[in-house]
């Protein structure tokens, strides 16, 4: 079992592809929140839902300070038409080897309609400007949960 993150931990630092194969690195972030989060396929129903609900929520995000970073273990150019397809304006990261999700508690052991797996675990973060988690949700659902994380940080 991996061991998951909680409130008060430093996040893991990480530094990952994006959509257009650049670099991006949590700590380059500091200063900011930042929300991540971690979904197991770009263009799949669920995962559609829920980079859709950050997408049309991202100017109230953006407008409270926080950045959005959605991580996958899609390949870059998977990720680049996933982002274009859905018009999805925040950066999309690519960890195909699963050591992000992994270092974060995102990746093990599931339940996926009854059968124990292993793969990502839909989860999301909000990691403070002080690169510290403020906080961690695993096994998140795709639906309504965006809303529901406006309604924690008061966006």
């Amino acid at each position: 079992m991996t061991e998951q993150l909680s409130p008060g931990d430093v996040a893991p630092d990480f530094t990952l592809s994006d959509a257009d194969g650049g670099s991006v690195t949590l700590s380059a972030y500091r200063g900011s929140p930042v929300v991540v989060y971690f979904y197991p396929a770009a263009g799949t129903p669920g995962c559609t839902k829920e980079a859709c609900d950050f997408r049309d929520s991202l100017a109230d995000l953006e407008g409270a300070g926080f950045a959005v970073l959605g991580i996958s273990p899609d390949k870059p150019g998977e990720l680049a038409e996933f982002r274009d397809s859905e018009g999805l304006t925040f950066p999309l990261l690519s960890d195909p080897d699963h050591a992000v999700m992994s270092e974060w508690g995102a990746y093990g052991e599931k339940n996926n309609y009854g059968k124990i797996v292993q793969g990502v675990i839909r989860s999301t973060f909000v990691v403070d400007a002080d690169g510290k988690v403020q906080q961690a949700m695993y096994n998140v659902k795709a639906t309504g949960h965006v809303d529901r994380l406006r309604r924690e940080i008061g966006v």
